[in-house]
Protein backbone atom coordinates (compact mmCIF):
# COMPACT_ATOMS: atom_id res chain seq x y z
CA UNK A 1 0.00 0.00 0.00
CA UNK A 2 1.77 3.44 -1.11
CA UNK A 3 2.03 6.29 1.57
CA UNK A 4 -0.34 8.76 1.77
CA UNK A 5 0.59 12.27 2.48
CA UNK A 6 -1.66 13.62 4.92
CA UNK A 7 -2.71 17.39 4.91
CA UNK A 8 -4.93 18.61 7.68
CA UNK A 9 -7.25 16.63 9.94
CA UNK A 10 -11.23 18.79 8.52
CA UNK A 11 -13.35 16.55 11.03
CA UNK A 12 -13.36 13.94 13.78
CA UNK A 13 -16.39 12.16 14.80
CA UNK A 14 -17.09 9.56 17.41
CA UNK A 15 -15.23 6.48 15.56
CA UNK A 16 -13.23 8.35 12.47
CA UNK A 17 -11.24 10.82 11.25
CA UNK A 18 -11.20 12.79 8.30
CA UNK A 19 -7.90 14.30 6.24
CA UNK A 20 -7.55 15.76 3.01
CA UNK A 21 -4.77 14.14 1.21
CA UNK A 22 -2.21 16.78 -0.30
CA UNK A 23 -1.49 15.07 -3.46
CA UNK A 24 -4.82 14.24 -4.24
CA UNK A 25 -7.14 17.08 -4.22
CA UNK A 26 -11.01 16.58 -4.20
CA UNK A 27 -9.53 13.91 -2.08
CA UNK A 28 -10.18 12.73 1.56
CA UNK A 29 -8.78 9.85 3.65
CA UNK A 30 -11.05 8.32 6.16
CA UNK A 31 -9.35 6.75 8.86
CA UNK A 32 -11.91 4.67 11.19
CA UNK A 33 -11.31 4.50 15.03
CA UNK A 34 -11.16 1.86 17.64
CA UNK A 35 -13.85 3.39 19.62
CA UNK A 36 -17.69 2.18 20.00
CA UNK A 37 -20.22 4.19 21.26
CA UNK A 38 -24.22 4.15 22.21
CA UNK A 39 -26.53 6.53 22.90
CA UNK A 40 -24.35 10.14 21.78
CA UNK A 41 -21.22 8.76 23.30
CA UNK A 42 -23.02 8.58 26.71
CA UNK A 43 -21.30 5.51 26.94
CA UNK A 44 -17.79 4.81 24.94
CA UNK A 45 -15.36 2.11 24.95
CA UNK A 46 -12.46 0.87 23.07
CA UNK A 47 -12.73 -2.15 20.87
CA UNK A 48 -9.63 -3.39 19.89
CA UNK A 49 -9.79 -4.01 15.79
CA UNK A 50 -13.40 -1.99 15.56
CA UNK A 51 -11.55 -0.14 13.17
CA UNK A 52 -9.92 -2.31 10.68
CA UNK A 53 -13.09 -4.62 11.13
CA UNK A 54 -15.75 -1.20 10.52
CA UNK A 55 -13.44 -0.73 7.43
CA UNK A 56 -13.73 -3.71 6.09
CA UNK A 57 -17.15 -3.56 6.31
CA UNK A 58 -17.97 -0.70 4.78
CA UNK A 59 -15.70 -1.04 1.63
CA UNK A 60 -17.21 -4.27 1.10
CA UNK A 61 -20.97 -2.33 1.23
CA UNK A 62 -19.57 0.82 -1.32
CA UNK A 63 -17.87 -1.47 -3.69
CA UNK A 64 -21.37 -3.43 -3.75
CA UNK A 65 -23.74 -0.85 -3.92
CA UNK A 66 -20.86 1.06 -6.83
CA UNK A 67 -20.85 -1.73 -8.42
CA UNK A 68 -24.73 -1.93 -8.76
CA UNK A 69 -24.37 1.40 -10.62
CA UNK A 70 -24.76 3.84 -7.16
CA UNK A 71 -23.20 6.85 -6.72
CA UNK A 72 -20.84 6.82 -3.84
CA UNK A 73 -18.25 8.74 -2.31
CA UNK A 74 -15.86 5.75 -1.92
CA UNK A 75 -12.80 5.44 -4.01
CA UNK A 76 -10.91 2.48 -2.67
CA UNK A 77 -10.23 0.42 0.49
CA UNK A 78 -6.35 2.01 1.30
CA UNK A 79 -5.38 0.37 4.48
CA UNK A 80 -6.73 -2.08 6.69
CA UNK A 81 -8.11 0.73 8.51
CA UNK A 82 -8.79 3.54 6.59
CA UNK A 83 -10.19 4.38 2.73
CA UNK A 84 -10.26 7.07 0.30
CA UNK A 85 -13.49 8.77 -0.77
CA UNK A 86 -14.41 12.51 -2.74
CA UNK A 87 -14.41 15.25 -0.64
CA UNK A 88 -17.84 15.92 0.48
CA UNK A 89 -19.28 18.75 2.72
CA UNK A 90 -22.02 16.53 4.42
CA UNK A 91 -26.16 17.37 4.34
CA UNK A 92 -26.49 17.24 8.38
CA UNK A 93 -29.36 14.85 8.20
CA UNK A 94 -29.49 10.51 9.08
CA UNK A 95 -31.81 8.84 6.17
CA UNK A 96 -33.20 5.91 8.29
CA UNK A 97 -35.45 3.18 6.52
CA UNK A 98 -36.93 0.75 8.11
CA UNK A 99 -38.50 -2.79 7.32
CA UNK A 100 -39.52 -4.28 10.48
CA UNK A 101 -40.98 -2.10 13.55
CA UNK A 102 -38.56 -1.96 16.62
CA UNK A 103 -36.15 0.30 18.74
CA UNK A 104 -37.11 4.14 19.04
CA UNK A 105 -39.70 3.69 16.15
CA UNK A 106 -41.81 1.51 18.93
CA UNK A 107 -41.02 4.59 21.52
CA UNK A 108 -42.57 6.80 19.38
CA UNK A 109 -45.48 5.32 18.28
CA UNK A 110 -46.51 3.63 21.49
CA UNK A 111 -49.31 0.63 20.09
CA UNK A 112 -47.39 -0.11 17.10
CA UNK A 113 -46.48 -3.82 17.87
CA UNK A 114 -42.59 -5.22 17.37
CA UNK A 115 -42.11 -6.45 14.36
CA UNK A 116 -44.99 -4.78 11.87
CA UNK A 117 -43.83 -5.03 8.63
CA UNK A 118 -43.80 -1.67 6.62
CA UNK A 119 -44.74 -2.41 2.70
CA UNK A 120 -43.65 0.39 1.50
CA UNK A 121 -40.94 1.09 3.19
CA UNK A 122 -41.00 3.59 6.20
CA UNK A 123 -38.05 6.57 5.60
CA UNK A 124 -37.56 8.61 8.62
CA UNK A 125 -35.35 11.55 8.90
CA UNK A 126 -32.79 13.10 11.98
CA UNK A 127 -31.37 16.03 12.31
CA UNK A 128 -27.54 15.71 13.36
CA UNK A 129 -27.70 17.87 16.51
CA UNK A 130 -26.02 15.64 19.58
CA UNK A 131 -26.99 19.00 21.86
CA UNK A 132 -30.85 17.70 21.26
CA UNK A 133 -30.37 13.93 20.95
CA UNK A 134 -30.84 14.06 17.13
CA UNK A 135 -34.28 15.52 16.87
CA UNK A 136 -37.03 13.47 14.01
CA UNK A 137 -37.44 16.26 11.25
CA UNK A 138 -39.88 16.28 8.47
CA UNK A 139 -39.46 16.93 5.02
CA UNK A 140 -40.70 20.52 5.22
CA UNK A 141 -38.30 21.55 7.89
CA UNK A 142 -35.49 20.18 5.75
CA UNK A 143 -36.81 21.98 2.91
CA UNK A 144 -37.23 25.17 5.25
CA UNK A 145 -33.27 25.03 6.20
CA UNK A 146 -32.70 25.60 2.98
CA UNK A 147 -29.27 24.26 3.54
CA UNK A 148 -26.25 25.12 1.08
CA UNK A 149 -23.26 22.73 0.77
CA UNK A 150 -20.55 23.23 -1.97
CA UNK A 151 -22.56 25.34 -3.70
CA UNK A 152 -25.86 23.41 -4.15
CA UNK A 153 -29.10 24.33 -2.20
CA UNK A 154 -30.86 21.27 -0.86
CA UNK A 155 -34.01 22.36 -2.38
CA UNK A 156 -37.38 19.91 -3.29
CA UNK A 157 -35.29 18.17 -6.13
CA UNK A 158 -32.12 17.04 -4.04
CA UNK A 159 -34.70 15.91 -1.06
CA UNK A 160 -36.32 13.57 -3.27
CA UNK A 161 -33.47 12.43 -4.62
CA UNK A 162 -32.16 11.52 -1.09
CA UNK A 163 -35.28 9.79 -0.27
CA UNK A 164 -35.60 7.58 -3.36
CA UNK A 165 -32.12 6.87 -3.06
CA UNK A 166 -32.36 5.49 0.43
CA UNK A 167 -34.83 3.23 -0.45
CA UNK A 168 -33.12 1.91 -3.54
CA UNK A 169 -30.27 1.43 -1.28
CA UNK A 170 -32.30 0.05 1.59
CA UNK A 171 -33.70 -2.59 -0.84
CA UNK A 172 -30.48 -3.29 -2.43
CA UNK A 173 -28.73 -4.43 1.09
CA UNK A 174 -32.01 -6.15 2.01
CA UNK A 175 -31.38 -8.22 -1.09
CA UNK A 176 -28.28 -8.75 -0.90
CA UNK A 177 -28.34 -9.85 2.99
CA UNK A 178 -31.10 -12.52 2.26
CA UNK A 179 -28.93 -14.82 0.33
CA UNK A 180 -27.20 -15.16 3.70
CA UNK A 181 -30.87 -15.38 5.04
CA UNK A 182 -29.89 -12.18 7.61
CA UNK A 183 -33.06 -9.72 7.93
CA UNK A 184 -31.96 -6.13 6.91
CA UNK A 185 -34.28 -4.63 9.77
CA UNK A 186 -33.77 -1.10 9.26
CA UNK A 187 -30.86 1.09 8.52
CA UNK A 188 -29.51 4.83 8.59
CA UNK A 189 -27.08 6.18 5.93
CA UNK A 190 -26.12 9.48 5.02
CA UNK A 191 -25.57 12.12 1.85
CA UNK A 192 -23.10 14.43 0.95
CA UNK A 193 -22.49 17.31 -1.92
CA UNK A 194 -19.46 16.08 -4.28
CA UNK A 195 -17.15 19.36 -4.13
CA UNK A 196 -15.77 18.75 -7.51
CA UNK A 197 -19.10 17.16 -9.33
CA UNK A 198 -21.35 19.22 -7.30
CA UNK A 199 -23.61 15.89 -7.09
CA UNK A 200 -25.40 14.58 -4.59
CA UNK A 201 -23.78 11.42 -3.18
CA UNK A 202 -24.08 8.58 -0.73
CA UNK A 203 -21.24 9.30 1.72
CA UNK A 204 -19.77 8.79 5.32
CA UNK A 205 -19.71 5.16 6.04
CA UNK A 206 -22.06 2.43 5.73
CA UNK A 207 -20.67 -0.58 8.90
CA UNK A 208 -21.84 -2.59 11.60
CA UNK A 209 -23.15 0.42 13.56
CA UNK A 210 -25.57 1.33 10.78
CA UNK A 211 -28.18 -1.03 10.74
CA UNK A 212 -30.16 -3.98 12.48
CA UNK A 213 -29.14 -7.42 11.43
CA UNK A 214 -30.80 -10.46 12.31
CA UNK A 215 -29.74 -13.73 11.16
CA UNK A 216 -32.98 -15.62 9.86
CA UNK A 217 -34.92 -12.71 11.20
CA UNK A 218 -34.69 -13.82 14.47
CA UNK A 219 -34.18 -10.93 16.53
CA UNK A 220 -32.14 -13.00 19.91
CA UNK A 221 -29.41 -14.03 17.29
CA UNK A 222 -29.02 -10.07 16.29
CA UNK A 223 -25.35 -9.07 15.44
CA UNK A 224 -25.56 -5.60 14.87
CA UNK A 225 -24.21 -2.60 17.43
CA UNK A 226 -27.65 -3.52 19.53
CA UNK A 227 -26.00 -5.76 21.23
CA UNK A 228 -23.52 -3.19 22.44
CA UNK A 229 -26.52 -1.17 23.18
CA UNK A 230 -28.65 -3.19 25.33
CA UNK A 231 -25.24 -3.97 27.59
CA UNK A 232 -26.20 -4.47 31.26
CA UNK A 233 -22.57 -3.45 32.26
CA UNK A 234 -19.15 -3.56 30.11
CA UNK A 235 -17.23 -6.44 31.12
CA UNK A 236 -14.59 -7.91 28.64
CA UNK A 237 -16.17 -10.90 28.07
CA UNK A 238 -19.67 -8.54 27.24
CA UNK A 239 -16.81 -6.62 24.72
CA UNK A 240 -15.76 -9.61 23.21
CA UNK A 241 -19.21 -10.97 22.22
CA UNK A 242 -19.71 -7.63 20.85
CA UNK A 243 -16.21 -7.74 18.90
CA UNK A 244 -16.93 -11.68 17.80
CA UNK A 245 -20.73 -10.29 16.54
CA UNK A 246 -19.07 -7.42 14.38
CA UNK A 247 -16.50 -9.78 12.97
CA UNK A 248 -19.04 -12.03 11.68
CA UNK A 249 -20.86 -9.44 9.71
CA UNK A 250 -17.55 -8.44 8.50
CA UNK A 251 -16.47 -12.57 7.03
CA UNK A 252 -20.30 -12.64 5.72
CA UNK A 253 -20.45 -8.99 4.26
CA UNK A 254 -17.90 -10.59 1.45
CA UNK A 255 -19.82 -12.97 0.32
CA UNK A 256 -22.30 -10.07 -0.43
CA UNK A 257 -19.90 -9.46 -3.05
CA UNK A 258 -20.27 -13.15 -5.08
CA UNK A 259 -23.05 -14.33 -7.17
CA UNK A 260 -25.16 -17.01 -6.06
CA UNK A 261 -26.42 -18.50 -9.16
CA UNK A 262 -24.72 -18.50 -12.43
CA UNK A 263 -27.43 -17.63 -15.82
CA UNK A 264 -26.61 -17.07 -19.55
CA UNK A 265 -28.13 -15.79 -22.68
CA UNK A 266 -27.85 -17.29 -25.57
CA UNK A 267 -28.99 -14.91 -28.86
CA UNK A 268 -29.77 -17.66 -31.77
CA UNK A 269 -29.80 -15.78 -35.31
CA UNK A 270 -30.97 -17.01 -38.54
CA UNK A 271 -28.31 -15.62 -40.22
CA UNK A 272 -24.65 -13.52 -39.74
CA UNK A 273 -26.64 -9.99 -41.43
CA UNK A 274 -28.54 -9.98 -38.17
CA UNK A 275 -25.50 -9.78 -36.24
CA UNK A 276 -25.01 -5.95 -35.21
CA UNK A 277 -29.29 -6.87 -34.19
CA UNK A 278 -27.04 -9.57 -31.86
CA UNK A 279 -24.03 -7.40 -30.80
CA UNK A 280 -27.02 -4.72 -29.21
CA UNK A 281 -28.22 -7.61 -27.02
CA UNK A 282 -24.64 -8.62 -26.43
CA UNK A 283 -23.46 -5.65 -25.16
CA UNK A 284 -26.59 -4.91 -23.32
CA UNK A 285 -26.07 -8.03 -21.20
CA UNK A 286 -22.69 -7.20 -20.50
CA UNK A 287 -24.18 -4.15 -18.81
CA UNK A 288 -25.64 -6.57 -16.21
CA UNK A 289 -23.08 -8.73 -15.78
CA UNK A 290 -24.47 -11.46 -17.91
CA UNK A 291 -22.83 -13.67 -20.42
CA UNK A 292 -24.23 -13.59 -23.81
CA UNK A 293 -23.41 -16.21 -26.63
CA UNK A 294 -24.29 -15.74 -29.99
CA UNK A 295 -24.67 -18.03 -32.40
CA UNK A 296 -26.08 -18.99 -35.67
CA UNK A 297 -28.60 -21.71 -37.02
CA UNK A 298 -31.74 -21.47 -38.92
CA UNK A 299 -34.82 -23.70 -37.87
CA UNK A 300 -36.47 -23.48 -41.50
CA UNK A 301 -32.80 -24.94 -43.15
CA UNK A 302 -31.32 -26.80 -40.24
CA UNK A 303 -33.70 -27.78 -38.07
CA UNK A 304 -31.95 -30.63 -36.61
CA UNK A 305 -28.67 -28.74 -35.54
CA UNK A 306 -31.28 -25.72 -34.27
CA UNK A 307 -32.25 -28.65 -31.63
CA UNK A 308 -28.67 -29.71 -31.13
CA UNK A 309 -27.52 -26.33 -30.63
CA UNK A 310 -30.40 -26.26 -27.70
CA UNK A 311 -29.56 -29.58 -26.31
CA UNK A 312 -25.48 -28.66 -25.89
CA UNK A 313 -26.76 -25.72 -23.09
CA UNK A 314 -29.64 -27.43 -22.15
CA UNK A 315 -27.11 -30.36 -20.59
CA UNK A 316 -24.58 -27.93 -18.57
CA UNK A 317 -27.56 -27.43 -15.90
CA UNK A 318 -26.36 -23.28 -15.94
CA UNK A 319 -29.98 -21.35 -16.04
CA UNK A 320 -29.93 -19.99 -19.68
CA UNK A 321 -32.28 -17.73 -21.43
CA UNK A 322 -32.71 -18.30 -25.48
CA UNK A 323 -33.30 -14.97 -27.78
CA UNK A 324 -34.41 -15.73 -31.15
CA UNK A 325 -33.26 -12.93 -33.94
CA UNK A 326 -34.63 -14.16 -36.87
CA UNK A 327 -35.58 -11.60 -40.11
CA UNK A 328 -38.64 -12.02 -42.66
CA UNK A 329 -40.70 -15.04 -40.86
CA UNK A 330 -39.52 -16.61 -37.27
CA UNK A 331 -39.24 -19.78 -37.51
CA UNK A 332 -36.18 -19.84 -34.79
CA UNK A 333 -38.39 -18.62 -31.73
CA UNK A 334 -41.24 -20.90 -31.74
CA UNK A 335 -39.42 -24.11 -32.71
CA UNK A 336 -36.94 -23.70 -29.77
CA UNK A 337 -39.87 -22.38 -27.54
CA UNK A 338 -41.82 -25.59 -28.48
CA UNK A 339 -38.97 -27.59 -27.58
CA UNK A 340 -37.34 -26.12 -24.30
CA UNK A 341 -38.41 -25.21 -20.86
CA UNK A 342 -36.51 -22.77 -21.02
CA UNK A 343 -37.43 -19.16 -21.59
CA UNK A 344 -37.58 -17.88 -25.25
CA UNK A 345 -37.62 -14.26 -26.16
CA UNK A 346 -38.09 -13.39 -29.91
CA UNK A 347 -36.60 -10.34 -31.14
CA UNK A 348 -36.77 -10.06 -34.63
CA UNK A 349 -34.64 -7.30 -36.71
CA UNK A 350 -37.99 -5.12 -38.20
CA UNK A 351 -36.89 -4.29 -41.74
CA UNK A 352 -38.93 -1.20 -43.32
CA UNK A 353 -40.21 -3.08 -46.43
CA UNK A 354 -42.38 -6.17 -44.74
CA UNK A 355 -41.60 -5.39 -41.27
CA UNK A 356 -45.32 -4.60 -40.27
CA UNK A 357 -46.23 -8.37 -41.67
CA UNK A 358 -42.89 -10.10 -40.90
CA UNK A 359 -43.90 -9.27 -37.09
CA UNK A 360 -47.09 -11.63 -36.78
CA UNK A 361 -44.64 -14.73 -37.00
CA UNK A 362 -43.39 -14.20 -33.57
CA UNK A 363 -46.56 -12.33 -32.22
CA UNK A 364 -49.06 -15.09 -33.55
CA UNK A 365 -47.80 -19.05 -31.75
CA UNK A 366 -49.26 -22.46 -32.24
CA UNK A 367 -51.04 -23.18 -29.12
CA UNK A 368 -48.35 -24.60 -26.31
CA UNK A 369 -45.96 -22.44 -26.89
CA UNK A 370 -44.95 -19.66 -24.44
CA UNK A 371 -41.96 -17.15 -26.17
CA UNK A 372 -42.56 -13.11 -25.47
CA UNK A 373 -41.58 -10.68 -28.65
CA UNK A 374 -39.47 -8.18 -27.01
CA UNK A 375 -38.76 -5.57 -30.02
CA UNK A 376 -35.95 -3.21 -29.17
CA UNK A 377 -32.67 -5.26 -28.78
CA UNK A 378 -31.71 -3.61 -25.13
CA UNK A 379 -34.89 -4.15 -24.12
CA UNK A 380 -35.24 -7.75 -24.33
CA UNK A 381 -31.81 -7.92 -22.76
CA UNK A 382 -33.13 -6.08 -19.73
CA UNK A 383 -35.88 -8.63 -19.73
CA UNK A 384 -33.73 -11.67 -19.68
CA UNK A 385 -31.79 -9.88 -17.03
CA UNK A 386 -34.74 -9.41 -14.68
CA UNK A 387 -35.71 -13.18 -15.30
CA UNK A 388 -32.31 -13.79 -13.89
CA UNK A 389 -32.42 -11.31 -11.18
CA UNK A 390 -35.05 -13.50 -9.47
CA UNK A 391 -32.19 -15.76 -8.60
CA UNK A 392 -28.94 -13.80 -8.82
CA UNK A 393 -28.78 -11.06 -6.56
CA UNK A 394 -26.14 -8.75 -8.39
CA UNK A 395 -28.13 -8.47 -11.49
CA UNK A 396 -31.27 -7.71 -9.46
CA UNK A 397 -28.91 -5.15 -7.67
CA UNK A 398 -28.28 -3.11 -11.32
CA UNK A 399 -31.64 -3.54 -12.23
CA UNK A 400 -33.13 -1.69 -9.33
CA UNK A 401 -30.10 0.74 -9.83
CA UNK A 402 -30.57 1.38 -12.80
CA UNK A 403 -34.53 2.34 -12.11
CA UNK A 404 -32.83 4.65 -9.68
CA UNK A 405 -30.62 6.61 -11.96
CA UNK A 406 -32.98 6.85 -14.90
CA UNK A 407 -35.74 8.72 -12.13
CA UNK A 408 -32.44 11.03 -10.75
CA UNK A 409 -31.86 12.34 -14.43
CA UNK A 410 -35.34 12.80 -15.29
CA UNK A 411 -35.52 14.88 -12.11
CA UNK A 412 -32.39 16.87 -12.99
CA UNK A 413 -34.03 17.34 -16.70
CA UNK A 414 -36.68 18.64 -15.44
CA UNK A 415 -35.01 20.82 -12.20
CA UNK A 416 -32.96 22.42 -15.38
CA UNK A 417 -35.67 23.43 -17.92
CA UNK A 418 -37.43 25.15 -14.83
CA UNK A 419 -34.27 26.89 -14.00
CA UNK A 420 -33.84 27.75 -17.75
CA UNK A 421 -37.90 29.30 -18.19
CA UNK A 422 -38.01 30.73 -14.59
Amino acid sequence: QSKLKLGQKLNEGKTKQIFELVDEPGYVLVQSKDQITAGNAVRKDQMEGKAAIANKTTSCVFKLLQDAGFKTAFVRQHSETAFVASRCEMIPIEWVCRRIATGSFLKRNPGVKEGYRFTPLKMEMFFKDDANNDPQWSEEQLLAAGFELAGLTIGRCEVDIMSKSTVAIFEVLEKAWATQDCTLVDMKIEFGVNVTTKEIVLADVIDNDSWRLWPAGDRSQQKDKQVYRDLKEVTPEAMQMVKRNFEWVAERVKLLLESQAKGRVVVLMGSTSDVAHCEKIRKACGSYGIPCHLRVTSAHKGPDETLRIKAEYEGDGIPTIFVAVAGRSNGLGPVMSGNTAYPVINCPPITPDWGAQDIWSSLRMPSGLGCSTVLSPEAAAQFAAQILGLNDHLVWLKLRASMLNTWISLKQADKKLQECSL
